[in-house]
């Protein structure tokens, strides 16, 4: 049987299908359009897996950036997701389990291609700005830590997910996260998966700033899943935040079930960031980028090689289990008995394809297992 190999060079077509590229006009204080000048709109388009990057999209990214760079016109990038549910979860698992599960030295020219779409952004001559329109998870934490700004709507969540499922955040979180929220929160995050809510992440410094997004009866509401120290200030900005528990919990569940979702407060507050961005010396904003950058450049560059080979040599093992036991699993049971693995290591059991299958088979629906 002849294996049909991805192709891991650039294309030399100006999209991939799953990113969007546009160019949007800038708008001044008052939302008049500035002429000669505009923005770059960047968007991850894979709603239907939550805007998870497949191989070809992220050699679109790439291109995308370095367009985006090179535009003398553009004042800066937005790079977002597409609909109101997630900006990125990460890679495609369904990709993942089914093609780079096994091959290592498959995963390791994906995993080049990824660290170029990380340093794309990092080298970017303009300011990138982090539309987080929903959950930022896994790698899609990651090439949001690498943005220079971050805006999100108070519904989104952010966190890791590869302990949890094969993989360790190797692709940017280990680098990015400490420097962002310290060294403890970000063991945390990295290890246990636990999500944060918008305005943990507020508050932790992962994000540049918060606004609301639920409406319920033509009003804007802070999250109702968290208890506010204040609703909004002002200007209309979210400040502060807790988790709800118990009986205000479930108050908080039927308030968001009854709200729509509007994101023209999140639009709003890119574009006030874009203008303010806009009214600086270019040439000193793009040393001041570069400078500040520096400091995330330093543990990426020192790391992503030796990361990316041992992510590629992991797909033999808890990556290529954890991958596939998303993607095969029920819909409720996606991640294998934890314990048992540990039992059966343990035990001197080596890894091996009946390992895995024994791993995996209590996971699949009823149907698959007879």
């Amino acid at each position: 049987m002849t294996f049909a190999f991805k192709d891991h060079d650039l294309p030399s077509a100006s999209e991939t299908p799953g990113v969007r590229y546009e160019v949007a006009p800038l708008r001044d204080a008052g939302g008049t359009v500035v002429p000669g000048l505009h923005v770059a709109r960047i968007t991850l388009d894979n709603p239907r897996q939550h805007n998870s990057y497949t191989t070809g999209m992220i050699q679109s990214v790439i291109l995308g950036f370095r367009r985006a760079s090179n535009d003398r016109a553009c004042v800066a990038v937005v790079f977002t997701g597409a609909g109101e549910r997630a900006f990125c979860t990460g890679g495609n698992t369904e990709e993942y389990a089914t093609y780079y599960a096994g091959r290592p030295e498959e995963y390791r020219q994906y995993m080049r291609l990824f660290n170029d779409m990380v340093s794309a952004i990092l080298s970017c001559d303009k300011p990138v700005v982090c539309r987080v329109n929903g959950m930022r998870v896994a790698g899609g934490q990651e090439i949001g830590m690498a943005c220079d700004f971050s805006i999100a709507q108070d519904l989104a969540q952010f966190g890791q997910a590869g302990p949890r499922h094969g993989s360790a955040p190797d692709g940017g979180s280990t680098d990015f996260l400490p420097l962002f929220v310290g060294i403890e929160a970000a063991m945390e995050s990295c290890t246990l998966c636990e999500p944060w809510s918008a305005h943990q992440a507020y508050r932790l410094g992962l994000l540049t700033g918060i606004v609301p997004a639920l409406v319920v009866e033509d009003r804007f509401v802070a999250n109702p899943l968290v208890v506010s120290d204040r609703w909004l200030d002002e200007e209309g900005r979210i400040v502060h935040g807790e988790r709800r528990r118990g009986e205000d919990l479930e108050a908080g569940r039927a308030l968001l079930a009854r709200g729509r979702v509007d994101l023209s407060r999140l639009d709003a507050a890119v574009d006030a960031l874009v203008w303010k961005l806009a009214n600086t010396m270019p040439g000193c904003l793009a040393k001041t980028l570069e400078s500040v950058r520096k400091h995330k450049l330093e543990h990426w560059d020192r790391n992503r090689e030796s990361n990316r080979a041992w992510l590629a040599l992991n797909m033999m093992t808890e990556g290529r289990t954890g991958f596939r036991a998303f993607h095969e699993g029920a819909r409720d049971r996606r991640e294998i008995d934890f314990l048992d693995l540990r039992r059966r290591l343990a035990a001197g059991e080596p890894w091996s394809e009946e390992l895995i299958e024994a791993l995996l088979a209590p996971l699949r629906p009823a149907a698959a297992r007879r």
